[in-house]
């Protein structure tokens, strides 16, 4: 039915404009009925029941930064079987992002290209939300990840960072530090080992006694993944999330010209598969087993989910496969994992 539906009317939208519209379908999962009834036919099995940054998921599989950037979908994301919501990515400073159009479809690599440019409405304002839900009975595990505002130079960094941790890390289960999304001027050059160091550190004494974790970028060579997964080791972080959208262009079906009239921004989805599993093996080879990995990126089927489980993930995020799965998705895996 979903597949019809994408097919016949969906992916004639601009796909920003079908996030936006799809966001109100989510929204609505949360309210009572609709959410007794969704909880009745997505709720994942104990068995799922997963333990991780000192929190329990009742499933390993949730939803990835992004989807969610103003935390007004999470509780209908959890009414659908997400063991845990990662709102954001939330800057200190409200901005707009960049110019549209900014999000494209490859149908036919089952992906997406985006250069959202952290548009959100600012730490202060999803705080408030997150602190409203957090005093919910039934709720997911929340996740928060942010990001440098746009308008903040790169050498003032770190205390942007500190701003937006003050705000959300006391109403946030745990917290990611976002040096590696491609549609932020010299966000990426955050990732730097003696750049990065002092940015943790300080986030990691403002965030207390939430988890921090920082979230990496697929493009990263083995010596840069192995230099700061030390780092987030020896700094005393909880994780790190492997990986965000990369800026690469390979091995796609759809016709080059088309993509390359798409412009910049980080492609996701199924072409990310291979090395984001590459990526989460080399940082699962390089830190203790106690330290939390969550594997992000080209992660659509139960199959995929197991495969990152078994490659050393303790949790597992999906964010593009939504757009061709649909509301469904959630439960698909779910009840792939136990079977």
């Amino acid at each position: 039915m979903y597949r019809l539906l994408f097919d016949l009317v969906l992916r004639r939208l601009d796909p920003e404009r079908a996030h936006h519209l799809g966001m109100v379908v989510i929204r609505v999962a949360a309210v009572p009925p609709f959410s007794w009834i969704a909880r009745a036919l997505t709720r994942p099995a104990p068995q799922l029941r997963t333990e991780a940054l000192g929190l329990v998921f009742n499933s390993p599989f949730g939803v990835a930064a992004g989807f969610d950037k103003n935390a007004v979908g999470a509780l209908g994301l959890h009414a659908l079987g997400f063991g845990h919501i990662e709102v954001g990515t939330v800057t200190a400073i409200p901005q707009d992002g960049n110019p549209k159009p900014r999000l494209f479809r490859l149908p036919a690599d089952r992906a997406l290209i985006n250069r959202m440019g952290f548009n959100n409405e600012g730490a202060a304002v999803v705080a408030g939300r997150l602190a409203r839900m957090r005093r919910r009975t039934n709720r997911p595990v929340l996740g928060a990840n942010i990001g440098k505002s746009r308008v903040v130079d790169v050498a003032d960094a770190t205390a942007d960072y500190v701003a937006s941790t003050r705000l959300v890390a006391p109403v946030a289960d745990y917290l990611v530090v976002n040096v590696s999304s491609p549609n932020t001027p010299g966000l990426r050059g955050l990732q730097a080992v003696e750049t990065l160091r002092p940015l943790l550190s300080a986030v990691k004494d403002a965030a207390g006694g939430t988890p921090l974790l920082v979230k990496i970028a697929p493009d990263l060579t083995d010596d840069e993944i192995d230099g700061i997964s030390a780092l987030a080791v020896d700094t005393g972080l909880a994780g790190i999330v492997a990986t965000n959208t990369t800026i690469a262009r390979t091995g796609l079906t759809t016709d080059a010209a088309r993509v390359e009239a798409m412009g910049a921004g980080g492609l996701s989805g199924a072409p990310l598969r291979e090395r984001s599993l590459e990526v989460l093996r080399r940082v699962r080879a390089a830190v203790p087993a106690d330290f939390c990995v969550i594997a992000a990126g080209g992660v659509e089927t139960a199959a995929d989910v197991r495969e990152r489980l078994a490659a050393g993930a303790d949790l597992v995020q999906g964010y593009s496969a939504f757009v061709y799965r649909g509301p469904l998705w959630a439960r698909e895996i779910n009840r792939g994992l136990v079977r």
